[in-house]
């Protein structure tokens, strides 16, 4: 298919235009669209609707209305509904996928692999819903029965980024739902299109109204983001982005004190050591790097490669990224799409060209490809980088590779620490003692050891420092979403009655 044909829809149903409120689909009050543009062409997909402040509002009070009584339900009876929800993602993945490659550009194979794993998370939460226990606590005064209960946090406002348009946002809403609680979910102005999907497959799967709702905007993201920061209803914002931007979110929520969590930027080291095998180190980072074209929050964003394997690992590595074929990503054995626009495409610019002037050597790539469109740049591959280049320190969200020679161990996890953020990391190595020092070592929320790949919905997902606070996924998911309530009771200690 070409990058310029419009993707068929099994479900045409599914291509939405409209946001989501009160399970309705809606426009803006004002009336007012924006355009949503496809990566790979640069022509427009749709429109979507320019919300504001009083749209927000809008789908605020719905979920407010709505928490009285979808609170009380059972965590059996949402776990029938995420179940209920992930089987219908199930059954329209190829759909879901296709929308996903339309707006963001991935390779449909990827897309396919998204709309998986974002799926999972309701799986997940499904059956973790039943299960939110409290505990029996053993008083320190006589008399005193003490135990705790779980209840939601309340409605919660939920930003995503565009980079993984599923997988993002069901990470959210899966432990939002089985908690209890009802939500107001920002979708990426850049890829409105899947978010709205699921949208039409929450009310398929029986959502009761008001508990999920959709809001869209781009030149009104600022104003979406404030009004759910500063709104005394919200009382719980989970934001997925950068640094710079949560940092300002957290501000907004401080005077009405809510609960957050945020999953901020990421600036990840992958390290081989000279034990390593180097095959398997190998393939880990091309998949670390160049997943969905280095647009992920843990990419490995800088490779340290031991001295004694620095030139053989950085001619294997070469040598397999010679092998991509860039492309739209409805094309046949393309696996790599576009960048999500020209801004991305012109910060990846500026780091190739910043490790040129200061005595890195391109291997492979380093160049746009106008031939195929706008926001297309060549996977490369930099070798002699040193820690006074801008890939040393800022993250490039882009396929480019920067292969960072070290001599021991030390050595490295000081490179690597330092940093503010401190999402992933990444190590190859065969010492058993190596992979327990360095592991614990690495100032980071979460580290791959002989393995480039994390994502798990099993698995706890967040950062320390500045790459934010706070989990998705795994058993601890869904307490971002509750609140632990003590209950005592006194006067318990009386004997038996009796005559």
């Amino acid at each position: 298919m070409s990058r310029h044909s419009v993707p068929q829809l099994n479900d045409k149903s599914l291509l939405k235009h409209d946001a989501f409120v009160n399970g309705e689909f809606v426009e803006a009050k004002s009336g007012k669209t924006f355009e949503v543009t496809d990566p790979a062409s640069g022509k427009v997909i749709g429109t979507m609707p320019e919300f504001d402040s009083g749209d927000v509002q809008n789908a605020i009070a719905a979920a407010s209305e709505a928490l009285t009584s979808f609170r009380k339900t059972t965590g059996r009876e949402r776990s029938r509904m995420l179940r209920k929800w992930y089987q219908l993602m199930t059954d329209n993945a190829e759909d879901i996928a296709k929308l996903i490659t339309w707006e963001n550009g991935k390779p449909l194979a990827d897309a396919k692999g998204e709309v998986a794993y974002a799926a999972s998370f309701y799986e997940w939460f499904s059956e973790e819903a039943p299960r939110t226990y409290g505990e029996t606590i053993p008083a320190s005064i006589a008399g005193n029965r003490v135990f705790t209960i779980k209840e939601p946090v309340g409605v919660c406002g939920l930003i995503t980024p565009w980079n993984f348009p599923a997988a993002m946002i069901t990470r959210k809403i899966g432990p939002a739902i089985a908690a209890g609680c009802t939500l107001v979910a920002k979708s990426p102005g850049e890829t409105p299109f899947t978010s709205l999907a699921l949208a039409e497959l929450a009310n398929r799967a029986g959502i009761p109204k008001g508990v999920v709702n959709f809001v869209t905007a781009m030149e009104n993201t600022v104003e979406v983001g404030e009004t759910l920061t500063t709104s005394s209803t919200i009382r719980k914002v989970s934001f997925t982005g950068s640094t710079g931007v949560g940092k300002l979110l957290m501000k907004q929520s401080a005077d009405t004190l809510k609960k957050l969590s945020f999953e901020l930027g990421g600036n990840a080291p992958f390290i081989v050591f000279d034990d390593a095998d180097l095959e398997s180190a190998v393939n880990g980072a091309i998949a670390s790097k160049f997943r969905s074209s280095g647009q992920t929050c843990v990419c490995a964003n800088r490779i340290y490669v031991q001295d004694g394997i620095y030139d053989e690992f950085a001619k294997k590595f070469t040598e397999k990224v010679e092998h991509f074929k860039v492309g739209a990503g409805y094309d046949e054995g393309v696996t790599h799409g576009p960048l999500i626009h020209d801004r991305a495409v012109s910060k990846v610019e500026a780091h190739v060209r910043d490790a040129e002037k200061r005595g890195g050597k391109v291997t492979i790539g380093g160049q746009k490809m106008p031939d195929l469109g706008d926001n297309f740049f060549q996977p490369t591959v930099i070798t002699g980088m040193t820690n006074e280049m801008q890939i040393a320190t800022e993250e490039t969200f882009g396929p480019v590779a920067g292969l960072f020679k070290f001599k021991n161990e030390k050595d490295v996890i000081e490179l690597a620490n330092a940093t503010e953020v401190g999402l992933a990391g990444y190590f190859f190595s065969k010492d058993l003692q190596r992979v327990y020092r360095v592991a614990e070592a690495l100032e980071v929320g979460m580290v791959g050891v002989n393995t480039g790949l994390i994502s798990d919905p099993a698995a706890p997902f967040g950062g320390v420092k500045f790459s934010g606070f706070g989990r998705e996924g795994s058993k601890y998911g869904i307490d971002e979403y509750q609140i632990t309530k003590t209950i005592t009771l006194g006067g318990m200690g009386q004997s038996l009655q009796g005559s």
